[in-house]
């Protein structure tokens, strides 16, 4: 069976090039900030997924996290088709170069070992609890204000 990621990522990239309204020279760079905004979303659906925003709570699922490394993952490879229509083969190679590189078997000498840290073991499962040692505010439970905590003013107060 053929796998059709690839030529599905190829119609992909056709679709948005069909539609584009900007020099073909610009393109590329379009897509790679698109990549930036959904990591962004990512990381928005991690906070809301473990309530870190105190505003707006419990405000996305660990679902709608995957649903993002989805748009991610998607997103990076319409990119890479965009700069090469050889994406595939280039992504294979360089999968192939991280693999090797880092299944060779483990380092020797003292960075062998694991470091410690409340970082070192993965969670059971998905926690909408806090991280030990976190807190849903800054450090000292400053608040910011319209100042960012350094008497300067900010432009854009977002979500």
């Amino acid at each position: 069976m053929t796998d059709p990621i690839w030529p599905t990522v190829a119609r992909l990239q056709e679709w948005l090039t069909d539609r584009q309204r900007l020099p073909p020279g610009q393109e590329i760079l379009l897509r790679v900030l698109k990549l930036s905004e959904e990591v962004g979303e990512t990381a928005q659906a991690v906070i809301g997924a473990t309530g870190q925003n105190p505003r707006k709570g419990h405000s996305h699922s660990w679902q709608d996290v995957e649903a993002e490394l989805c748009d991610v993952i998607i997103t990076a490879m319409v990119a890479l088709r965009t700069l090469t229509p050889d994406a595939a083969e280039v992504f294979a190679g360089h999968l192939k170069r991280v693999a090797e590189r880092s299944l060779q078997g483990p380092p020797e000498g003292p960075s062998a070992e694991p470091p410690e840290g409340p970082f070192t073991e993965p969670p059971e499962g998905p926690s909408a609890e806090p991280l030990e040692g976190t807190s849903s505010g800054p450090p000292g439970g400053a608040t910011a204000g319209p100042t960012g905590g350094d008497g300067r003013a900010r432009r854009g107060h977002g979500s």
